[in-house]
């Protein structure tokens, strides 16, 4: 079977994403960065450890503008599951999002782009409700900033859902053709 190429090759030339969540090692946040670069994208990634405060994180965002979008990795993050999981989740995806809103995406004369990558349904007890707080938030963000030139959406994977569907889908999202969606979840099902 042959491969169908969905992204052309300079989809994200001159677009600087910066890539956050996830952990250093996770296989997807990996990826995507890999496959943002090779489209022409700079990738900055932010993974503090222990996470950083949102001062720490606005002037690190400061300090790489321009940055047309954050992608957080939301999925690694949740760990086993439990509610600590989903609490800490959820929170340090509004602390990165919000700091380099802040401190980047709003300052900025373009505008930019929040994308949000919520666990699969199985990850745990509390998945879907870290699914919906996720896209509460973007929907939320979709309004608030709206006045600022910054979109929100959340991509929500199945449980069958690969790494490259994934990643397809988030680099769409945050080129300029992904400008028109905001306040949205995209369900991946399999």
């Amino acid at each position: 079977m042959t491969a169908v190429k969905l992204l052309r090759d300079d989809l994200l030339r001159g677009r600087a994403i910066a890539l956050a969540g996830g952990g250093r090692d996770h296989a997807a946040s990996a990826q995507l960065g890999e496959r943002m670069c090779r489209l022409g994208a700079r990738v900055e990634r932010w993974h503090p450890d222990p996470p950083a405060d949102e001062d720490s994180a606005e002037a690190w965002a400061r300090s790489r503008v321009p940055l047309h979008a954050l992608v957080y990795d939301a999925s690694a993050s949740f760990g086993a599951g439990g509610q600590d999981a989903l609490q800490s989740s959820v929170a340090h995806a509004w602390l990165a999002t919000r700091a380099i809103a802040k401190g980047a995406l709003i300052p900025g004369a373009d505008g930019g782009k929040v994308l949000l990558l919520a666990p699969a349904p199985d990850a745990g007890a509390y998945a879907q409700a870290a699914r919906a707080a996720l896209e509460n938030l973007t929907r939320t963000l979709s309004i608030e900033w709206a006045r600022h030139g910054v979109t929100a959406v959340t991509i929500a994977p199945g449980s069958d859902t690969t790494s490259e569907q994934l990643t397809t889908l988030a680099c769409f999202l945050v080129s300029p053709a992904g400008d028109y969606f905001s306040g949205a979840r995209f369900d991946l099902v399999s």
